[in-house]
């Protein structure tokens, strides 16, 4: 029996667990969009301003409606508010604990590992 492979599509971003950049997640479900497959997400530090009209409670304690909005402003590749609604709960949960990372200032990070 022969098994078809799809085409390798160029638009695909693929990464390997050893190649991450920091503050990235490796998904366990590729997110699909169009011909794009998005399999890993690199989040950046957010600025005070992207925070607007979000609560940092809700934020830290991974509100679905707060990264929701909070995503599509600091991750690589952009997410959209869809992409996040229809993420795996569990790759959510990932890149929402990778995302409470920012919030703990950098004495504090390093208190917790001495």
């Amino acid at each position: 029996m022969k098994t078809e492979k799809s085409d390798l599509n160029l638009n695909e971003v693929t990464t390997t667990a050893k190649e991450l950049p920091p503050y990235s997640v490796m998904l366990d479900e590729p997110i699909k969009r169009g011909e794009q497959i998005i399999n890993t997400i690199t989040l950046r530090k957010p600025k005070s301003g992207e925070l607007r009209g979000l609560s940092l409670q809700d934020v830290l304690q991974l509100d679905v409606n707060s990264l929701k909005k909070l995503l599509p402003r600091i991750s690589h590749p952009t997410l959209t508010e869809q992409d996040v609604d229809n993420m795996d709960p569990a790759d959510l949960t990932a890149v929402g604990t990778e995302l409470v990372g920012f919030f703990v200032q950098k004495q504090r990070k390093e208190e917790a590992y001495l």
